[in-house]
């Protein structure tokens, strides 16, 4: 017999010092150990409420993005000057305006398009600039243009601000002239 022989291999031995020996095992907790995005299994936010394609001949460039008004004129934001109606008319057979569109094309003729609704506020007289957040809270109203912050009131946003509850945040995008895209959320 060898001077270092074992009588049992070592990680044998280990595993019942440790009392891991051949017990039943234990089942596996299938759920990963953090909520990473992507393999939580939670579904995410929905960013569009229409996804349609359209055929639209004619169309130069291969991406548009337009804001369809309440009116039911396009505003085109980036693409070709050439008439988006077609676009816009598969959309709003499942969405009507006013909505704010993105479209590529997928296709000669063919064209993915996803659109979701926007509020669109006429603000009369309205400010210079092109970004206007309001905020109310318990301690007063804040309004800011262009990220200055600056005196006074818009009551067409704080109304609307105030159908959210009782502290709120307006935040309006000039779209057009007196027209402005609208987000709005209780604080």
């Amino acid at each position: 017999m060898g001077f270092f022989r074992r009588s049992e291999p070592l990680h044998v031995r280990l595993a019942r010092e440790a009392g891991l020996g051949a017990a039943e095992p234990q089942p596996v907790d299938p759920r990963p150990p953090t909520l990473e995005t992507g393999v939580h299994g939670l579904q995410r936010l929905r960013a569009w409420d229409a996804t349609v394609t359209a055929d639209a001949p004619g169309i130069e460039g291969d991406e548009a993005t337009f804001v369809a008004l309440p009116d039911g004129s396009l505003l085109v934001e980036q693409g070709p000057d050439a008439s988006l109606e077609p676009l816009a008319a598969a959309v709003e057979q499942e969405l009507g305006p006013p909505y704010r569109a993105r479209a590529v094309r997928r296709g000669e003729e063919l064209w993915a398009v996803q659109a979701r609704r926007i509020e669109v506020l006429e603000l009369r007289d309205g400010p210079e600039g092109d970004a206007i957040e309001v905020t109310h809270t318990a301690d007063g109203t804040t309004l800011s243009i262009d990220d200055a912050r600056t005196f006074g009131s818009l009551p067409e946003l704080e109304e609307r601000g105030a159908r959210e509850g009782s502290e709120y945040t307006v935040r309006a995008e000039r779209l057009d002239g007196d027209l402005w895209e609208v987000r709005a959320a209780a604080l």
